[in-house]
């Protein structure tokens, strides 16, 4: 049996520089871009590896990728009769043997896949993963009292987290993540998955997580396309930190999230086609000027949606 692996590799969209704030209206770029810029090169030629790699017959020498990069979203085939756990984690199997699964933003690796024929036949490979640079984003001129909430408040966001994070975890049998993903709009990458981020509230330094997508700046209320055929997870217009907020399921544990929207025009469970229009930009939420911010999650895995793009003029 032969199995092949694929994955999409990293591209840096041409003519566009990456902001030290991650917001849009920043137009201050990073002082590290070109040492980033770098390391998403190595990135590129660690995923193009993965893309390459043809797995050998399970008895025999397994020809996996040299290495993967952190945030990548990594789908394959194997024998649609074989059983797959990565990092100890069962995958569902497609009709036609399509998988999928996610590397952190933090992974350290190595990532250990396992392979399972349905003869018994078992082979595990470990593969190492190739950190990337994460420049510390410093955040200016967000109201304090969503950076720092008072009780009642960070109560609320954790009600709502709660909701976004049932909608993330279902394990559909579509395989609408097999498609090429298509950008939400056309603009300028305003900030870039998995940098640091720092708020300056009342002069003082305040630590966050991680970005956990991908900010495109454009203007207030231009339509945003989805970037994959999916069904829709979840709607809602006002959830406090994350304003007009949409997810987008497309199948295996993998979903995409689309945050501080202007308006939202789907419902939960309308099924969806890839550039259908399912809302418009904005700023609602924790934001600082109108942009589309866009994440990506295998389950509770956040992945980086560059990773999945071809490069664009913006």
């Amino acid at each position: 049996m032969t199995h092949a692996a694929a994955a999409n590799a990293p591209v840096v969209p041409r003519g566009n520089g990456f902001s030290r704030d991650a917001f849009a209206g920043r137009n201050e770029e990073h002082r590290g871009f070109r040492r980033s810029r770098t390391m998403m090169a190595s990135a590129t030629r660690a995923a193009v590896l993965l893309a390459a790699a043809v797995l050998a017959h399970v008895a025999g020498a397994a020809p996996f990728p040299d290495q993967v990069s952190q945030g990548a979203l990594v789908r394959a085939t194997v024998n649609p009769h074989a059983k797959v756990r990565v990092a100890g984690h069962v995958l569902r199997v497609g009709p036609r043997g399509g998988i999928v699964f996610g590397v952190g933003r933090d992974e350290q690796g190595p990532v250990t896949i396992e392979v399972t024929e349905r003869d018994g036949q078992r082979e595990r490979i470990a593969i190492p993963v190739t950190p990337r640079d994460w420049p510390i984003e410093r955040i200016e001129g967000v109201p304090p009292k969503t950076v720092e909430p008072p009780p009642e408040i960070a109560a609320r966001i954790q009600r709502e987290q709660a909701r976004v994070v049932a909608a993330r975890r279902r394990d559909d049998a579509r395989e609408d993540y097999a498609q090429a993903f298509t950008w939400p709009v056309e603009g300028r990458i305003s900030g870039r998955f998995g940098n640091q981020r720092v708020y300056v509230v009342d002069g003082k330094d305040v630590p966050k997580s991680p970005h956990s997508g991908m900010d495109i700046a454009v203007p207030q209320g231009t339509p945003v396309k989805a970037p994959a055929a999916g069904v829709v997870t979840f709607a809602d217009p006002d959830l406090y930190l994350t304003g007009g907020t949409v997810l987008i399921d497309h199948g295996h544990g993998v979903s995409s999230n689309f945050l501080h929207l202007s308006r939202i025009d789907v419902k939960v469970g309308q099924r969806i086609a890839q550039g259908d229009v399912i809302g418009a930009a904005g700023m609602t939420g924790r934001a600082t000027g109108p942009h589309v911010h866009w994440g990506m999650n295998w389950f509770d895995v956040r992945v980086d949606p560059l990773l999945l793009l071809e490069p664009h003029e913006p």
